[in-house]
Formats: C-alpha cells, structure tokens, sequence
C-alpha cells in the first residue's frame, strides 16, 4: 500500500464470513458426505461361501441342504450343515437350465424361497454423485461470494481497508523528516487521544486534513503515521476505488464509507488520490452531469453533515490541488492543507538511515554523501536507490553493500540501465565523446553553472552519452544567470558537434528543446528580459480533466508575438554564440577531453581537472565513488 515502506503494515483483518464459519461449513459437509458413504458400502450380510453347482448337488443328494433361495432364476443362495453340524451359508451359479431342480428340492422337504437381487451400493453412489456436485459447487460459489463481500449483489458497499491493532504500528518515528507536517497532524493526533480536551475550549478540531506533495513524499505513509499514533482504526481507499461502470455505485459507497467511519468511531477514513474523484465539476469532456459527478456531490454532502464530535477524521492525499473541486476545499470539509513537501538533504540522509538499516553496509559508505548527491530526490525514490544498490551488491556476491554499488544504483535510477553491450561505431562514439566534452568543458568556464560532476559515453537508455552536474547546494529557486549559463551548457554539445565535424546530429534534439523551453520562459513567466519587462505573457491551456497541459492560449497581439519570438532568439543567439566563443578558444582542451573520454568512457570532476591542468576545487565534496543529481538533458546522438 505504502510505496517505501519497511513492511510495517498492519495486514487487514479477515473478513468476518471468510473464516472459522466457513472452515466448520466444510468440516459439516464433508461428515455429511462420509456417513452418506459408509451407509451405502456397509456391508451387515455375513460371510458367504461360493460353490460350485456340482458341490451343491452333492450336498443336495447327501441331505446336508436346509433352505434354498432361488435369485434371478440363476442364483441359489442358502444353508447348509458342515460336517460339525453347524449351518453355514452358500452361493452358487446355476449354469444351465436344470427342469429336475425344483421337484427335486420338493421331494427332499426343503423350504424354497425366491428373491430378486438388490441394486449394488456402488451403482447407487455412482448415481447420486452427480447430486453431490452439484450441491458442492452451490456451496463453494457461496462460500466465495461470502468471503468475498457478496461482491455479486454488493455493488454500493465500500471497498475501504480496515487496518487496527495488528503487527507493528506505523508511528512519527517511521517517517524521517517532515517536522512542519508532522507538527500540523499532532492536533489530529490529541483530537483522536482526548477530544474533550479541545471541546471544552469550545474549538473544532478540522474535519478533514488534505495532505499535498509531490509523488513520492510520504503522504500515505503520513496518515498511517497518524493512525499508528492515535491508536485508531484506519480505512484506506482510493479515491478510484468509488466510482464504476454502474450509475449511483461510487455515491452509494460514500455513504456506506462514512457509515463504517460511524461505527468505528474514533477512526481514521484515508481517501488516496482524491483527485480522481474530487477533480471540479463540470470539467468533464462528457458533460456536467456524469457517474464521477454524482460521487462527488454525495462526498460534499456526507463532509458537510459530519459531525466533529464523532471521533472521524478524514484525511486524503493528492499531488494535484489545483484540479480539486472548491467545494472541497471550503472550511468545514478539508479545513487544513498540509504540504509534505519533498526531503532536504538532512531528511534524505535520514530517510537512507532508515532504509539502510535493511541492509550490511561496509564501514566507508558516507550517508551523508549520498544525501548531498541526490537532491530532488523523494522518498520513494531514496528508497528505491537503497535496494538498487543492495541488488548490485547480491549480485556479485559481496558481504556488505559499498560506495560503488550506490553509485551503480543511482546511475541506474536516474539514467536506466547501462548498455554496455550496445555496439557503436568507432565515428559514432567519437562524435559522442565530442558532443559530451563540449558540455563538461563548459561547466568549469561559466561562473553560475552548477559544477560538473561526471560525464560519460557509456549508453544509458536511449542516451549513448550524459554529462551530469552537482549543485553545491540544496536550490528552491534559480536566478537569472544560473539559466543563462545552463542554456549555454545545452548549446555545447552542438556548438562542439559543428566545429569539429562542420554538421550536427540528431542528438542535439533534446538540448535544444531544453534550451528553448527555458528561453521562452524567461520571456513569458519569469520576466527576465529587458525587452518585454516584468510581464506574464500567456496562460497555459490545461483542461481540468485531463489534468495536462495542451497549450499555450495567447492573450496578447500578434506584434507582441513578434517581440516575444524575437527576445526568445536573441537568448538563445547569445547563448549559442558564447559557446562557440568558449569552445573555439579552448579547442585543444575539448579535443583532449574528448580521447580521453574514448580511452576511458567515463570521468569524473577530479580528472576531468586533471585532465585539463585546473587545480582541484576546493571543499570538493565529490566522492570516491561519484554520485550526482539528476542528469542534466544530454544527447541521444
């Protein structure tokens, strides 16, 4: 349920139909079955001695026959008298018509009788089996559609997890960092504790608490948090879980959500991506009044006459509350917005210490280090570079996970999987080297460039080569140099491609659409030039619905357009010529860069320094075994 989670989930609790009352259902059935069984195979005749219709005309000729019983005309059974004068019974096949048999048994006195043979017990079994099927099939689609919620007919009823009391709660302590969310939720958290000590004060705890952030951040993990805390019972659903094929489904689930919350009270009711079904009404491209609709309203309803006092939180996440319908969003329904926001670096180095506890790690790995060199980086994500790299070293058989194993890791993560085995022509692998020292080179000649941290030819997904940069810094804002100078960074990689080979290639496609995107924000949403101002030109087209942007919808003159194109290019002018500038009076370096880059595949900040006789930088926090952030865009060349 949890994306980053240490298996600290309290599994669900069985349903109530789907245990011991089934197992006793089955134990009952199958003794029916058995008794069934053994009344029909008993078997209450004595012994019975077989003979041969010879042997019973000897005996019938020495008077040792008592009683005769004639069977399907071809069948004699009866008694007759051993040698110690007891009686034993006897079987025999009459093997031929015999016209001398009946005046025979007459003369001698002996008592005849005749009998019609019965039906055999296996025959009667073989005729009830397919009764007994049947009547098994019966009982197991009911037993399944007990233990399943009777989702046949139960169409409106919720399909919210309980989870209370089981295993290892969930608490604070699980979620590293947060201390702003988790300072907002401890209200939550002494609401559920002791509610008289707020309503005695006359104040309202919030109905409910929307927590916001990006993918990734926690926020599930956060209301379980709360849960484990209070010591609460805690439903889960999502909010897709509401609203299916059939109309009033996901309205009448609301109701029967909010009526568990009711009798559960104190209880948490967790809604997870409340966006899908909380999205404002009528954004819909099938008109206002849909399935999804209708869900909505009787969630507006069932917040709007929910009462405080009933101990029943509601909580939700999403990661888009721009989309949310404002009806939510008034006070008294999601009241309070509680932003788990993404992890600083000494979150992050928290979050690797609860995620490495997991794990044998050698004494010379750095958390610390690996903090600084994932910024941007969830804890989802952080998670995730944590088993990458315990799978790398399982993999080669080492005792503990090392520095390189998370280098591996976050290459992987951020990049995609090494090709190594990916053949590429000896032009092309040098016009990669060329193209990937033209953005490294960059990096130590620009003055708000982040500093470089590898650059490499090695293909990675569908880039055959990626300079990366590593900001000194944990960054929430970026001046106008700073993009400036990552524009001339995207520009190198052509500028150096042009310069050697006097042509491009098809690799610079993503620099350049990099380049220009910031360009054009510069221009239209930063207002960072001098030719139009401090001005917002343009509001993106984003439908509600689709939650995606589509456009961009003009609200200026077509001379303004003018202007607009025109400062974009002259951005993107001087970019690309301050990088001819740079690479042109330093093209022995770029060309060294680029063998050594051919010779060794992949360098990092200490040798590219080397390489190009610059000092090392001081207070250099790169490590041993390089990590960094998120690639910068580079070629696919």
């Amino acid at each position: 349920m949890f994306n980053d989670q240490n298996n600290k989930t309290p599994q669900p609790r069985p349903p109530l139909t789907g245990g011991r009352p089934n197992r006793f259902a089955l134990f009952f059935f199958l003794v029916i079955v058995g008794i069934f069984i053994a009344y029909f195979f008993r078997n209450d005749t004595p012994a019975v001695k077989e003979i041969s219709y010879s042997a019973f005309t000897n005996y019938l000729e020495r008077d040792e026959i008592s009683s005769v019983k004639i069977m399907d005309t071809n069948i004699i059974e009866g008694t007759f008298r051993d040698n110690t004068g007891g009686l034993k019974q006897f079987k025999t096949l009459i093997p031929y018509q015999d016209p001398s048999l009946l005046p025979t048994l007459r003369e001698r006195g002996i008592n005849v009788s005749g009998a019609v043979t019965g039906v055999s017990p296996w025959r009667i079994f073989m005729e009830f089996l397919p009764w007994l099927i049947g009547f098994g099939f019966i009982w197991f689609m009911m037993r399944n559609m007990q233990g399943t919620g009777n989702k046949a007919f139960q169409f409106g009823k919720s399909r919210a997890k309980r989870y209370q009391d089981e295993g290892k709660k969930t608490t604070f302590a699980d979620v590293a960092g947060q201390v702003d969310a988790k300072y907002e939720l401890e209200e939550v958290v002494s609401f559920l504790k002791s509610p008289q000590k707020f309503t005695k004060m006359g104040a309202r705890i919030p109905k409910g608490v929307l927590l916001v952030g990006m993918p990734g951040t926690g926020k599930t993990l956060m209301a379980k948090a709360v849960a484990g805390e209070a010591g609460v019972a805690y439903f889960h659903m999502s909010g897709s879980d509401f609203v299916e094929m059939f109309v009033g489904v996901g309205a009448s689930r609301v109701r029967d959500l909010f009526e568990q919350g009711r009798k559960n009270a104190p209880c948490i009711i967790f809604i997870d991506e409340l966006d899908a079904v909380g999205r404002t009404r009528g954004a819909g491209y099938g008109g206002g009044h849909d399935e999804r609709e209708q869900t909505l309203n009787q969630l507006l309803v069932e917040m709007d006459g929910f009462d405080s006092k009933d101990g029943v939180i509601i909580l939700a996440a999403t990661n888009r509350p721009d989309v949310l319908d404002p009806a939510l969003l008034r006070p008294g329904r999601f009241d309070r917005q509680v932003v788990v926001a993404m992890p600083d670096i000494k979150e992050r180095e928290a979050i690797l210490k609860i995620h490495a506890e997991k794990i044998p790690l050698s004494t010379e790995v750095d958390l610390g280090r690996i903090a600084r060199a994932t910024p941007g980086m969830s804890g989802a994500e952080i998670a995730n570079l944590v088993n990458e790299a315990a799978l790398f070293a399982a993999r080669q058989d080492k005792p503990t996970v090392e520095m390189p194993d998370f280098e591996e890791a976050r290459d992987k993560v951020l990049m995609g999987v090494a090709r190594k085995t990916l053949v590429v022509s000896e032009k092309e692998r040098r016009m990669t080297a060329i193209h990937e020292a033209g953005h490294a080179l960059l990096h130590y000649f620009l003055k708000n460039a982040d500093p470089l941290h590898k650059v490499t030819i090695v293909p990675h997904g569908r880039a055959l080569g990626m300079a990366m940069s590593l900001p000194l810094e944990d960054s929430y804002s970026r001046t106008r140099g700073w993009i400036e100078d990552r524009i001339v960074i995207c520009y190198g990689g052509w500028v150096a491609e042009k310069l050697f080979y006097d042509e491009t290639t098809t690799g610079t496609k993503q620099d350049l659409q990099q380049a220009t995107e910031m360009a054009r924000r510069m221009v239209c949403e930063w207002g960072m030039t001098e030719e139009m101002g401090p001005v917002t030109y343009g509001q993106e087209d984003e439908p509600i619905f689709i939650g995606k942007e589509i456009a961009r919808h003009k609200e200026y003159s077509e001379d303004t357009a003018r202007l607009i194109d025109g400062a974009v290019k002259k951005i993107l002018d001087t970019a690309k010529g301050f990088a001819e500038t740079i690479l042109l009076a330093h093209k022995d370096e770029l060309e060294k860069l680029s063998d050594a880059l051919i010779a060794r595949e992949t360098l990092i900040d200490d040798e590219v320094r080397s390489i190009l006789g610059l000092p090392p930088r001081e207070n250099s926090a790169t490590l041993s075994v390089p990590l960094g952030e998120t690639p910068s865009p580079t070629p696919e060349a």
